[in-house]
């Protein structure tokens, strides 16, 4: 059993989306040879104690040998993935992570649940998000079950815009300059969203 993270036990990866942009399942590409996911996994699985993958398409993932979670209320954004995953997780707070981000490591992923526990000594915080280029990274970053009953709410009145979610709970946002500390480029929030990005990539894979 894995020492937890200043307690955070889980780990999600979200791979719910929809993928209208691109034409094959976005955890999938490959990377120098190896699909975003299986690196993903192999990452999280030697740092926490619980892996989960979020998705409606379990068919897919399968394979992989680990936990699945479908959406158990209809969402068109990640908030629904967030709810179930909190739901099911073993532990109170869960690091979540989206599929298609090719560049994560395991050093900034520690840096955010590690600041995520120490606040959490202090006050009451939701959530513990990193900030980028002026930009929250939702997609990358700490969840806490006292979420659970106002993202049940957010989607049943439709309000799944997770960047308006998180200026409504109590969110720590880690600046970018504690970020850059350790991910200079923020080369740990890239995600692949259309082709022109896949290629941009893998332009850069080698940098």
């Amino acid at each position: 059993m894995k020492k937890p993270i200043n307690n955070v036990d889980t780990a999600v990866i979200l791979a719910g989306g929809e993928n209208k942009r691109f034409p094959a399942l976005k955890g999938f590409i490959k990377i120098d040879g190896i699909p975003i996911i299986e690196k993903t996994l192999g990452i999280l699985k030697g740092m926490f104690d619980e892996v989960l993958i979020s998705t409606n398409m379990p068919e897919a993932y399968f394979h992989l040998g680990v936990p699945m979670v479908g959406d158990m209320l209809p969402s068109s954004g990640p908030m629904a993935g967030i709810y179930s995953s909190l739901l099911n997780a073993k532990g109170n707070s869960i690091f979540v992570v989206a599929c298609d981000m090719p560049f994560i490591n395991a050093d900034i992923i520690r840096f955010v649940c590690n600041e995520h526990g120490k606040i959490s000594k202090r006050i009451n915080v939701d959530a513990t998000i990193p900030v980028y280029g002026n930009e929250p990274q939702p997609l990358f970053g700490v969840y806490s079950k006292t979420i659970i009953s106002r993202l049940e709410k957010g989607i049943a009145e439709g309000k799944t815009a997770l960047k308006r979610f998180l200026g409504e709970i109590n969110t720590h946002f880690i600046s970018a300059s504690d970020i850059k500390a350790i991910d200079f480029n923020g080369r740990s929030f890239v995600n692949i969203n259309t082709v022109e990005d896949y290629k941009a990539v893998i332009r850069n894979a080698s940098a």
